[in-house]
């Protein structure tokens, strides 16, 4: 279970839809990317949804997703940072945008997936996927860190105490700026949101071992 402040991201079909379509929807660039022989990382995926994460790779996106998804599917209590914040409104606010842009999408995202979501796809779903966020108690300071980004330390560092910004805890978002390798346990953590067939896929399209 994963908490942001004193709340618990619902272990629903809701939120389930969100994670998977994200995923697949960033997934799905990749390979495109890949058959086109676009050899830069381009700024795509769904945390481009979060300003100061838009240059993350979208692979490293994936990665980041897998470990938020690992927590809210997990028995175990884990309390949020501003990266899973971040991962918890991407999802969310990308899932909302397929469904109102490409509804056409969804059940080929969905089909074959470890659960069996009922849910209607209409004008409500988009309102439902983005209330799933809003609803929870952040304060949303992994949207205003983008604004520190070419102040000068000093002033930045006002501006953060002004707004309550914990400066330790926004380490965590300049350090996914430098990643690149995805974690060991990449696969192991998608576990509950993709089946076994479509892990093989994912190995191929991001030419893993």
């Amino acid at each position: 279970m994963l908490t942001i402040c004193t709340d618990t991201l619902p272990q629903t079909g809701l939120a389930y839809l969100a994670f998977r379509l994200a995923f697949h929807d960033t997934l799905e660039r990749i390979a495109l990317a890949k058959q086109i022989g676009e050899t830069g990382t381009g700024h795509f995926g769904y945390l481009t949804e979060v300003p100061f994460l838009r240059s993350v790779a979208p692979h490293v996106q994936l990665d980041l997703l897998a470990e938020t998804w690992k927590k809210h599917f997990s028995h175990d209590l884990f309390h949020a940072h501003l990266v899973d914040e971040s991962v918890v409104y991407a999802v969310c606010e990308t899932a909302a945008r397929i469904v109102d842009e490409e509804t056409a999408v969804i059940p080929r995202y969905l089909k074959g997936g470890p659960r069996d979501v009922r849910l209607s796809i209409d004008s409500f779903l988009s309102s439902e996927l983005r209330a799933l966020h809003i609803n929870l108690s952040n304060e949303g300071d992994f949207l205003l860190i983008s604004q520190f980004e070419d102040m000068l330390p000093d002033e930045g560092f006002k501006l953060k105490r002004k707004f309550g910004i914990d400066e330790h805890g926004a380490e965590i978002m300049f350090e996914v700026l430098g990643r690149w390798h995805l974690s060991p346990r990449f696969l192991e953590n998608l576990s509950g949101l993709l089946n076994p067939s479509e892990l093989e896929s994912v190995k191929h399209i991001l030419n893993l071992p």
